[in-house]
């Protein structure tokens, strides 16, 4: 799940431009995520310019 820091988002877009589910929300002071749309690829993570979004996904055990 993609995680939003509170009031740090400066509304670029850069996030929403990349997602390839347009699974986030851009509105004139307000960004939010569809959770039901996201496919957790963090493409968003990575090229937030800003750190505003962040993944609670646990990395998957390699020894499993």
């Amino acid at each position: 799940m993609i995680l939003i820091k509170e009031n740090r988002c400066d509304f670029c877009g850069t996030c929403v431009a990349v997602c390839p589910v347009d699974a986030i929300e851009l509105r004139e002071a307000d960004i939010s995520i569809i959770h039901e749309t996201c496919i957790d690829c963090d493409i968003c993570i990575w090229v937030c310019p800003i750190d505003v979004l962040s993944s609670d996904n646990k990395p998957e055990d390699k020894n499993d």
